[in-house]
């Protein structure tokens, strides 16, 4: 559990195009195999320490012919940026995602 030493945390969020790869025949559409896609996230303001952050698909436009794999995540995150990652394997075909976002920590 990540206890916060201060009266003063912070709450921030947003909502992120990750990739449209149907429009221009991307990897994500048209390959297979493992593929990853990473887009790094600014906080609005920087946190104290870095924070706690939640990641959610708020659009995925899939084939429905083949399994859909995927894996939403945050990685390296700082009191200043985060990567949102999105991860598919097999022959799995991501059109779009979109990803949302929830940062919360002290200030």
């Amino acid at each position: 559990m990540k206890r916060l030493r201060t009266h003063l945390v912070g709450i921030d969020q947003g909502d992120v195009p990750l990739f449209s790869d149907f429009e221009d025949g991307g990897e994500m559409w048209t390959g297979t195999g493992p593929r990853e896609r990473r887009k790094k996230v600014r906080f609005k303001e920087a946190f104290r320490s870095p924070p706690t952050v939640q990641v959610g698909l708020s659009l995925a436009d899939m084939d429905s012919a083949h399994n859909i794999r995927a894996e939403v995540t945050s990685e390296r995150i700082t009191r200043h940026t985060f990567d949102l990652v999105f991860r598919t394997w097999g022959d799995s075909r991501a059109a779009r995602v979109r990803m949302n976002w929830l940062a919360i920590g002290e200030l």
